[in-house]
């Protein structure tokens, strides 16, 4: 039987140099996704088995490394929540508009603060990122891995579509604007700019939904107004490991309340509002 050759016998055998700078690039990347992941889950596995009663040293012996490793392990290396927003890559997505007086898609100010700050926080996660737009006609492909879309329903019918999915929170229009509700409750969430005399408060979805074409799931922030996907995104990174710690990489979602600095539209505190809604308990 004849042994197929190895990807590193394959490309060591590419005669091309340009082709071979392309693919050992490609395959280093991938290689460095890997390791970074298998690190996750190592030190994710010791961290539970640790909580659960098990000793350092009962750990060492049964893996077969020294408690010292073990211990280190535990202490280093990705952080096991960093798998809360995606594993190896993630895109981070976020709403192009329409600049009125140029004709032309513009990416506002505040979508991309809060872009770039998910984007902060899923680099310190060691996760690969890209970035990518919904249009401004609101097309986007939702049916891609490590989607962190920062996008609510009136940009997009395709994420109205996908809000839509959700069996606990809604999104909801009245004659004050949106709103968030809570269906277990009846309890609806608003915007501060909604009530008199107007506040510097929102109110924002998280959740992770399923993919259009139900091959996985993809992660869904979007506030009222702006402040409030800043918010969330500021909460996330404070208490992800919380979070992730109830809802792991499961279909979920929540409200978050925010409260901004009317001056800067910096939260300034930000909490979840509502109860964390596993949907695989509905």
């Amino acid at each position: 039987m004849t042994v197929p050759p190895s990807d590193l016998e394959r490309i060591a055998a590419i005669e091309d140099p340009y082709q071979l700078i392309r693919v050992t690039t490609e395959r280093l990347s991938a290689a460095q996704q890997e390791v970074t992941e298998l690190a996750r889950m190592r030190r994710r596995v010791i961290q539970e088995l640790h909580a659960q009663g098990v000793s350092y040293a009962q750990i060492a012996e049964q893996a077969g490394l020294s408690r010292g490793r073990i211990h280190q392990i535990k202490h280093t290396g990705p952080a096991p929540e960093g798998a809360f927003l995606g594993i190896g890559a993630v895109t981070v997505v976020t709403p192009l508009r329409l600049d009125p007086e140029r004709n032309r898609p513009m990416l506002a100010l505040d979508d991309m603060r809060s872009g770039k700050r998910l984007e902060d926080l899923a680099r310190s996660f060691g996760l690969t990122v890209a970035s990518d737009n919904v249009s401004v006609d609101g097309q986007v492909d939702l049916n891609r891995p490590g989607l962190l879309v920062i996008c609510g329903p009136r940009m997009s019918a395709a994420m109205r579509t996908a809000y839509d999915t959700d069996p606990v929170i809604t999104w909801e229009r009245d004659d004050l604007g949106w709103l968030l509700r809570d269906t277990r409750t009846g309890v609806a969430y608003r915007s501060g700019s909604q009530v008199d005399p107007p506040q510097p408060t929102d109110s924002a979805y998280l959740g992770r939904l399923p993919r259009p074409d139900g091959n996985g799931t993809f992660l869904a922030i979007a506030g009222i107004h702006p402040n409030g996907s800043l918010g969330v995104v500021d909460l996330l990174a404070s208490e992800v490991a919380t979070i992730w710690g109830q809802v792991g990489d499961k279909r979920f979602s929540t409200v978050v309340g925010v409260e901004y600095d009317p001056a800067t539209g910096e939260p300034v505190r930000t909490q979840l509002a509502s109860p964390l809604y596993r949907h695989e308990d509905d």
